[in-house]
């Protein structure tokens, strides 16, 4: 990246972590709406959960269309208009009325994520400071979820004390991505000069054959991590409800914010460990925080079910953090764009599908039933991932031995989420 002084350095990193921040915040804001809407709009519980994973599926489709445009253009024209769509989109959700509504302003802000998370991601690692750029992965992970905590329990505490919470939560949330919009100018581009050695093209997404088997490896615990994600987010505040008789909006929505701090102190305590040590853990406390969590609504324990819900979300913290570490060290710079483009499509894939498979099964055999049901399916896969990652050891390959042209310069990119 251009070199650039270090106070243009720090506010670089700064509207990176905050941007970030924010675009988390946007996407756990509507979640302790949902109960509200299904009720005004007369929305079958598989409604509820389509407005929620058609968020997954747009998102995912600008990560393949467009996730390295800001390797091309620059960080601050993708920020700029990915911003400037979300703004547009929170607004819409804002005035929205209906479904239709409804799935549109969630179609728009799932596309504008897409942009903006390979855009703002890369910008975290091209501002970390030169001494602390392993740190980059645990700053896009505590930004992310930080986000998703402040934006649920925020959200839950408008509609809980305001009588107009839509303008306010989604009318604020819309005018700072206009901020963002223009104070991105403010700081320099950190996107790749011509000569760093990224690819111009949009490029063919494959993944190399000496990680593939490492890949394999990590795809159970990417699903389990991200369905795990999707599915508090999109009915924790029904099962709250529904389950424990939480009266208000803010306990109602405890478990998200809970979800999110819990994931933050796990990644924080370990990131410096072992990619092996980091990844295990992260599997093994889903499997066994999901298991807990359904021991709990069997018996309607709600402490049970509180701590059952922190183990988790301490897993979904570590267990992504530990593919990427695993993963990492074994791409060359030029392969990394592909390789993340594979692992955030099966991510966004078990961000959507399963929460649209709970909310079909909701009226057949109950909310409870249905996250019973897939919760089930989790811990198998936690399973499968924890034993199998523990027979695996942290070896780098030998295709990486060697320097190679252009390394110097991306090998920062480490963690970068595209």
């Amino acid at each position: 990246m251009p070199s650039c002084p270090t106070p243009s350095r720090r506010h670089g990193f700064a509207v990176a972590v905050a941007a970030t921040v924010l675009l988390m915040v946007a996407a756990s804001a509507p979640s302790p709406f949902y109960p509200q809407l299904a009720e005004q709009l007369r929305l079958l519980p598989v409604a509820t959960t389509g407005i929620f994973a058609v968020y997954a599926f747009t998102m995912l489709t600008a990560l393949l269309v467009a996730g390295s445009l800001s390797d091309r253009v620059g960080r601050r024209p993708v920020v700029t208009v990915g911003s400037l769509l979300l703004a547009g989109s929170l607004l819409l959700f804002w005035q929205s009325g209906s479904l239709g509504m409804l799935l549109t302003a969630r179609a728009v802000q799932g596309f504008a994520a897409g942009l903006l998370i390979p855009a703002l991601s890369a910008m975290v690692v091209d501002f970390t400071p030169t001494r602390a750029t392993d740190t980059a992965s645990l700053w896009n992970t505590m930004s992310a979820m930080t986000g998703l905590g402040v934006g649920a329990i925020v959200a839950a505490l408008v509609l809980d004390t305001v009588t107009n919470p839509t303008a306010i939560v989604f009318g604020v949330l819309a005018a700072l991505f206009i901020l963002i919009a223009a104070g991105v100018w403010a700081v320099p581009d950190s996107s790749p000069t011509p000569d760093s050695g990224v690819s111009r093209g949009w490029g063919r997404v494959s993944v190399p054959s000496h990680v593939r088997h490492r890949l394999l490896i990590a795809v159970p615990a990417i699903i389990a991590g991200w369905a795990t994600n999707g599915l508090f987010l999109a009915l924790g505040p029904a099962v709250m409800k529904s389950e424990f008789t939480a009266a208000t909006h803010v306990q109602q929505a405890i478990t998200v914010p809970l979800f999110a701090v819990s994931g933050i102190v796990a990644a924080i305590l370990l990131h410096r460990r072992s990619p092996r040590v980091v990844s295990v853990y992260g599997t093994a406390a889903l499997g066994i925080g999901t298991a807990l969590s359904m021991a709990a609504l069997a018996v309607h324990a709600l402490p049970a079910y509180l701590v059952a819900v922190a183990v988790v979300g301490s897993g979904f913290g570590t267990a992504f953090m530990g593919v990427l570490q695993t993963l990492m060290p074994q791409i060359r710079a030029t392969e990394r764009a592909a390789v993340m483009a594979i692992i955030y499509t099966v991510s966004y894939l078990a961000f959507g599908v399963p929460t649209i498979i709970a909310g079909l099964l909701v009226p057949v055999i109950s909310l409870r039933g249905a996250m019973t049901t897939v919760g089930g399916v989790i811990v198998v896969l936690c399973l499968i991932a924890t034993v199998t990652r523990i027979r695996v050891p942290d070896r780098p390959h030998p295709v990486l031995a060697a320097p190679e042209p252009g390394a110097a310069t991306n090998d920062r990119r480490e963690g970068v989420m595209r």
